[in-house]
């Protein structure tokens, strides 16, 4: 068994597999209760901390955490605000690259840079993703000299303000990527790179995908935030979750585990559409990605699903990686009925095109003056068709700023978002990228190339 920071550093585990806690800490109606009142950095210390145990001493987590978010443009970090009877968003958009990845990146970079000073050691980051995950591990790492940080992306496949949040980070340890292929072409890529063991090892390389466990304990936070807020432990509440890697839904998933009351979990998806099949049939089946207008869930290979299965194989390790193997050889994965009819009794599904995504953007803003971006939409749209019990209020994750996606959310509203302030000028901003084909020895090379040249500055 290893400890949090081992874990933190080591990103995927060297069979290729994903780190899980042994067991996951329990929180009474006592201890929910007592999370009331507090600030955001104060509850995420009181979650997080039973996950890093003696890794990091107490007060230094506090600090870090408090640190994390003392940034964010909202008060309140991650506000809700109600836009339905018994309907909320929970805007998890007011941290620095505007998406709902910051609030694990913030820590996660924070958390990086703390272990490697104690250690005098330093890493290489790679990652993969889909639009947000990569800005916003720009951000967290761009002042973090023990650190390079590279990020791959499907070259054309992102907005252009999520593109240009990760070109235009002046730091010599940014290193954004354009490949030549999809997300999931990116995300096998760095896989390849962590089963690498040669390259691996040489470089020093960890995760800031959502692979890495810390970013999966610092997303659990909200979902303890918007809960306690709405009156749990004394009634229970639903999520409503967008998602295409499964990363932010299985967050919530640990929640419930730990022992805050929530009655149902909603996975809102666009056309590529893995995970809504699979709540419906109890079998993964890959097919193509189709880009849409909500880019983050163009995605055909879920990387946390994994851990649910884990979980729906009753924690069976063995059972599980052949599982794991089997989707990825073939292409398909079918768990049975009995393990499907177990996931279906916390997991609803919903999907929806381009043309009903932006349906439901005119729709909310008609009614409520509430501007959605694509993601955030589908998650009100799953909210409101597959609430169970209309007596339980059901929180929708609005995981982007509408002004990421200012064409798409003007073609619905009839209104172009603006960009906050600290990014105003994002468009006259220099952009700094190099695009590679999807060859693992061009972007191995490169990365190797890249951390040479800054070892030697």
């Amino acid at each position: 068994m290893l400890e949090f920071d081992e874990v933190l550093l080591a990103g995927l585990a060297r069979d290729g597999g994903l780190y899980l806690p042994e067991s996951w800490p329990q929180f009474d109606a006592a201890d929910i209760r007592a999370l009331r009142g507090l600030s955001y950095g104060e509850l995420a210390t009181r979650i997080v901390s039973p996950f890093v145990g003696d890794s990091i001493d107490k007060a230094e987590l506090a600090s870090i955490l408090a640190d994390s978010y003392d940034d964010f443009g909202h008060d309140a970090v991650a506000p809700l605000t109600q836009i339905d009877a018994n309907l909320w968003v929970m805007e998890l958009f007011h941290g620095p690259t505007l998406a709902f990845k910051d609030f694990a990146m913030q820590f996660l970079g924070r958390a990086f840079d703390h272990v490697l000073r104690k250690r005098g050691e330093r890493v290489t980051i790679v990652g993969a993703t889909s639009g947000d995950t990569g800005s916003a591990a720009f951000e967290a790492c761009r002042h973090c000299d023990a650190i390079d940080t590279f990020f791959l992306f499907p070259n054309g496949r992102v907005s252009e303000v999520q593109r240009r949040q990760m070109t235009t980070v002046d730091s010599a340890n940014i290193h954004a990527i354009a490949v030549d292929g999809t997300f999931d072409d990116c995300q096998d890529m760095v896989k390849a790179m962590f089963n690498d063991t040669v390259f691996r090892d040489e470089l020093h390389l960890s995760a800031a995908n959502s692979i890495n466990w810390a970013r999966i304990v610092a997303q659990i936070v909200y979902y303890f935030h918007a809960a306690v807020s709405l009156g749990s432990p004394d009634r229970p509440v639903s999520f409503s979750v967008p998602t295409g890697n499964f990363g932010n839904v299985y967050a919530g998933y640990a929640a419930r585990a730990m022992g805050l009351p929530i009655d149902q979990f909603i996975v809102g998806s666009n056309v590529n559409d893995i995970l809504p099949r699979f709540f419906e049939s109890g079998s993964l089946k890959m097919s193509g990605v189709t880009p849409t207008i909500s880019p983050s869930m163009d995605i055909q290979v879920s990387s946390n699903f994994e851990r649910f299965l884990f979980e729906l194989y009753g924690r069976d390790g063995a059972v599980t990686g052949d599982a794991v193997n089997e989707f990825r050889d073939t292409g398909e994965l079918s768990v049975g009925d009995n393990l499907w009819q177990k996931a279906r009794e916390t997991f609803s599904e919903h999907r929806m095109d381009d043309t009903e995504t932006k349906a439901v953007i005119g729709d909310v803003q008609a009614s409520s003056g509430y501007l959605l971006d694509p993601h955030s939409a589908i998650a009100v749209a799953a909210a409101r068709a597959n609430k169970k019990d209309p007596s339980v209020p059901i929180v929708a994750l609005a995981t982007a700023h509408p002004a990421k996606f200012p064409d798409a959310v003007n073609d619905a509203s009839g209104i172009t978002p603006s960009l906050p302030p600290a990014l105003a000028d994002l468009h006259e901003r220099e952009e700094r990228m190099v695009v590679l084909p999807n060859d693992l020895a061009r972007i191995e090379a490169y990365v190797r190339e890249q951390v040479s040249l800054k070892g030697a500055a």
